[in-house]
């Protein structure tokens, strides 16, 4: 990255307080470049430092708890960021520096109009005045390809879709046509149709405006389709830099080597994902020696679950006394094998979720049958459901939200033992939870620590172990892999695969990433508006897939990493 620079980056260190006498470098020393009208791809895994060095450009740290070492350097179209004032540091940022954040929802204010909040930034750094801003922010709305925009600049966000609510926030940002767009993460949250029309609008809107664009993401198969330059960060470090050609086609680092292939393949079905240890310790190109596997439901598979017209309606008050109902599922119909994984894929609203759900009755279903064992699930009294529960476990999405923080993994391991009265007595109980973590690849010492003092990935294990408590012999996948970086989620994946194998586990695997389902799924039900439009075994719905709507699914996969 030669001449050109747009911007600059030098020995950029960044510590942040702990406490009175401590402190912690987050980023160690970075030195990137990017270059005018170009898109330059920051990658790595949460706590890389990624995010800090592009909030460091913007001048957003905290101050108070946030330091930058006064031997960095910051550089934009030639002016010394770090020697700004405040005030001028806010102008050049908010006009000729952008950046796109990745949960919309949490940056608009949800009281303004986003007319209102996209007007502001006019007003605020073009002089325009009311009339002006709102003609121009008519003609960004249209821009970004939201839907009748004259009615959308008087919504409210929390009336928009989650796709619409980030256009809003690339309008807001484009708004000043800025010299440079840093999109932190901007499509981690949607679905992967809408992924792939946010990342369409990016690159159009680069070339159109002549943009620089810092593109800040985990997920390799992203850049290969949008950057020309790509940096691997981790721990705080650079670890490679260079063209997305030189990065992708001759990495020379062991980490992005292992980055390049953690992700699950389409075109193959490894027996195991390679993890980032295997390259760290030489273990390269393990996910090529290990043998295929076969998925598939197979005519005489024993059946575990057997589920028919399910249908679930919630209600919405309308005007003073009235309600209308609104249909989430509707007459969906599968069967789950012993011991297979059936994929369940949608976009956000399709009424997956409301399935699980709806199954381990955390919803009351309005139609249909659940039959397990020769008995209806849905039909039966809370009394008789109970011993049930144990059988049949859920792994929710977000680990955190999902574990009691004031409790100990030792005491969220045994309360739902000591509930179903498995174990004799809390020693025996305390032997099981310790062989659970050595089970899920943690140590027995977790059993006194508190639920924040792991990350992401060892806290989904935490909840895999708690479900394994109740030996159930149906858990319920609820996008337990979608808020993991590739490396973890490659972990946790491996990990699922292994419990199968060993227990005989029946899955019902919910998510929309469609690269990770046809790794894990035997069979795939495609959902759409509550309904079931396509349910066939994965490798021949991934081959040839019959319905419209399945075809845009697998036409929006991201696929831009080598082979």
């Amino acid at each position: 990255m030669s001449g050109g620079h747009l911007l600059e980056v030098r020995d950029l260190r960044v510590s942040f307080r702990v406490d009175r006498q401590r402190s912690v470098e987050a980023v160690k020393g970075v030195t990137f470049d990017v270059p005018r009208d170009a898109t330059v791809a920051l990658v790595g895994e949460s706590g890389s430092g990624k995010s800090v060095s592009a909030l460091a450009v913007m001048g957003l740290l905290p101050p108070d708890s946030a330091a930058i070492a006064p031997e960095s350097s910051i550089r934009f179209d030639g002016r010394a960021l770090l020697a700004l004032d405040a005030r001028a540091r806010r102008a050049l940022c908010g006009k000729d520096v952008a950046m796109i954040f990745q949960e919309p929802m949490s940056s608009l204010n949800p009281v303004f109009t986003v007319g209102f909040q996209i007007g502001e930034v006019l007003r605020q750094h073009m002089g325009m005045n009311r009339r002006q801003a709102r003609a121009r922010t008519l003609a960004l709305l249209d821009e970004v390809g939201i839907p009748d925009p004259a009615q959308k600049i008087d919504a409210y966000p929390g009336q928009l879709s989650g796709g619409q609510q980030q256009r809003v926030m690339i309008a807001m940002a484009i708004a000043c046509e800025p010299k440079l767009l840093i999109a932190d993460e901007p499509t981690t949250a949607l679905d992967v149709t809408i992924q792939k029309q946010i990342m369409a609008l990016l690159a159009n809107l680069r070339r159109k405006h002549q943009m620089s664009v810092l593109f800040i993401t985990h997920d390799l198969a992203l850049v290969g389709e949008i950057a020309d330059h790509v940096i691997v960060m981790r721990h705080g470090e650079v670890r490679e830099a260079g063209t997305l050609r030189q990065v992708f086609d001759q990495p020379r680092d062991a980490y992005t080597r292992a980055l390049l292939h953690c992700r699950p393949p389409l075109a193959a079905r490894p027996w195991r994902l390679p993890v980032i240890a295997d390259y760290l310790e030489g273990k390269a190109g393990a996910d090529q020696s290990t043998p295929a596997r076969e998925r598939g439901y197979a005519p005489g598979d024993d059946t575990v679950l057997t589920v028919k017209n399910l249908g679930k309606s919630f209600y919405v008050r309308e005007g003073w006394f009235g309600r209308r109902a609104f249909q989430a599922v509707r007459d969906v119909s599968f069967t789950l094998a012993r011991g297979k994984t059936l994929g369940v894929v949608g976009e956000s609203g399709s009424g997956k979720t409301t399935v699980g759900l709806t199954l381990l009755r955390l919803h009351q279903a309005t139609t249909g049958s659940a039959i397990f064992e020769g008995r209806d699930l849905l039909a039966m009294s809370a009394r008789e459901f109970l011993p049930y529960k144990r059988r049949i476990q859920i792994i929710f999405q977000n680990p955190y939200a999902s574990l009691n923080p004031r409790y100990t993994v030792g005491q969220i391991l045994l309360e739902p033992m000591r509930i179903h009265a498995i174990g004799a007595d809390d020693r025996a109980r305390t032997a099981i939870a310790c062989q659970l973590l050595e089970r899920v690849g943690l140590p027995a010492q977790a059993m006194h620590r508190y639920p924040h003092e792991f990350s992401g990935g060892q806290r989904q294990r935490i909840a895999i172990a708690r479900c394994l408590t109740m030996q159930p012999e149906i858990l319920v996948c609820d996008e337990s892999v979608s808020a993991l970086d590739v490396s973890v989620q490659a972990q946790v994946l491996n990990l699922l695969q292994d419990l199968q194998d060993e227990y005989g586990l029946s899955y019902l695997f919910i998510s929309h990433d469609l690269s990770v389902v046809k790794y894990m799924a035997d069979q795939v039900m495609v959902m759409q508006q509550g309904r079931v439009v396509e349910l066939a075994n994965s490798d021949e719905l991934y081959r040839n897939p019959a319905h419209p709507y399945t075809r845009s699914l697998l036409a929006a996969i991201p696929r831009g990493l080598p082979g």
